[in-house]
């Protein structure tokens, strides 16, 4: 129960408000050692509650050492996208909804005026994406003095787009902060580990382990395909079949948004889309026509990989391939969330096998390859790369292989006995 915590009222209060029982392992491994002022280097699969794991100890910090004088915000959290920023903010306000706190959220792509208000009154939690939040620190719009706890949300993702030398002159800026938090859907290659050790100090190192209750439980499989033409007509068939009910389809350019925008739509299925160089206005649209169910297929780059916080999305279908293992791990993290059933759906094509052998040993399970009659694949070059794409195991994995294997065969010998 959250009452194990020590929170204060108000925050137990929107807690049950929010409907959470229990909480998830993330937030028991987070909660107690943030309480104490620790730095963290967490690892947490999306959707397992790690945002509710790192607000409700900042909102407790902040009521335990009220704000004596107006002024900048005391706590930063940095998120790599738009879409994840307002959804954290929006969190922010529902966990300290009955307390005097003031969260503001500072992204790109609005205009610059819209956020006076949060850079000329005073704030408490900002939540922020980088580039934005950097222009205003050099223009001496903002004073980054002030924050006592900085926190890195999905740090691996921040550095794969690129934002490592802006977060280190923000984080630079902030260097009075009392504690550091850094949280990343994988740890996945050493670049997050090394970023890790520059920015935090002496952290605790807490790797969540979910419930199976907590676990998306996602069906995974793929679809050969025979080029771009044939991925379209799968991709048509997949989404006119009844089950699916709420779709994101992830292509990897802008351009193949667009095209695939149209193309459904002359399909008679209605779909919006998200990608990069959208105004902000155009986004949340977009964004809310899909939340309320008005529209069932979201088309996306991977923009929206990591800012779509929708628990009923049923299905996730990769359109193109991306080329990280990582970035699969969250595209299919949009659906299954929050302990429900979700699936995601690959469209491969023969160059795409080698990073589907990579998402194979990574989750140690191959990929089913399935067939939809009236659309089977005719390319011998892709069903040949399908049947040699074996999974490579891990010596730690073999071991375990093999330790099942003679727990299995010394059961059987016993029952001849």
């Amino acid at each position: 129960m959250f009452e194990q915590f020590d929170l204060d009222s108000e925050l137990l209060a929107a807690v049950k408000e929010l409907g959470f029982k229990k909480p998830t392992s993330i937030q028991d491994l987070v909660i107690p050692q943030a309480m104490t002022g620790k730095d963290i280097l967490a690892s947490a699969p999306t959707g397992t509650g790690k945002t509710a794991a790192f607000l409700l100890p900042i909102a407790q910090h902040l009521l335990d050492y009220p704000r004596t004088q107006p002024g900048f915000p005391r706590v930063l959290i940095l998120t790599p996208t738009r879409e994840l920023a307002i959804q954290i903010g929006e969190d922010s306000e529902k966990i300290t909804k009955l307390t005097n706190m003031k969260t503001g959220v500072i992204t790109g792509g609005v205009n610059y005026g819209s956020h006076n208000d949060i850079l000329n009154s005073t704030t408490d939690i900002l939540v922020a994406t980088p580039g934005r939040l950097l222009e205003y620190i050099e223009n001496e719009q903002f004073d980054a003095r002030e924050i006592e706890i900085l926190v890195l949300d999905e740090a691996d993702r921040m550095l794969d787009m690129g934002f490592r030398e802006t977060i280190n002159r923000i984080v630079g800026e902030a260097r009075w902060r009392k504690q550091t938090m850094l949280f990343s859907a994988t740890l996945e290659g050493a670049g997050v580990l090394r970023f890790a050790k520059d920015v935090l100090n002496e952290p605790e190192f807490l790797e969540s382990n979910p419930s199976r209750k907590e676990k998306a439980k996602i069906h995974q499989w793929l679809h050969l395909a025979d080029n771009a033409q044939h991925k379209l007509n799968l991709l048509v068939n997949i989404l006119k079949q009844e089950d699916v009910e709420r779709t994101v389809v992830f292509a990897n350019k802008r351009e193949t948004v667009q095209y695939l925008s149209g193309k459904l739509y002359a399909e008679e299925l209605p779909c919006v889309w998200l990608e990069g160089k959208m105004p902000q206005d155009k986004r949340n649209k977009a964004i809310e026509r899909f939340k309320s169910g008005e529209i069932k297929v979201l088309v996306a780059t991977d923009v929206a990989a990591r800012g779509l916080d929708i628990d009923e999305i049923t299905h996730v279908v990769n359109f193109d391939m991306p080329r990280k293992v990582d970035i699969y791990i969250h595209r299919i993290g949009r659906t299954g969330r929050a302990g429900s059933k979700g699936t995601a759906i690959s469209l491969v094509e023969a160059h795409d096998m080698s990073v589907i052998g990579k998402i194979e040993r990574y989750q140690n399970e191959r990929l089913q390859r399935r067939v939809i009659d009236e659309l089977r694949p005719h390319n011998k070059e892709a069903r040949v790369a399908s049947k040699k794409a074996k999974v490579k195991l891990t010596t730690a994995q073999k071991k375990a292989k093999a330790k099942k294997q003679a727990k299995k065969k010394a059961k059987k010998t016993k029952a001849k006995s």
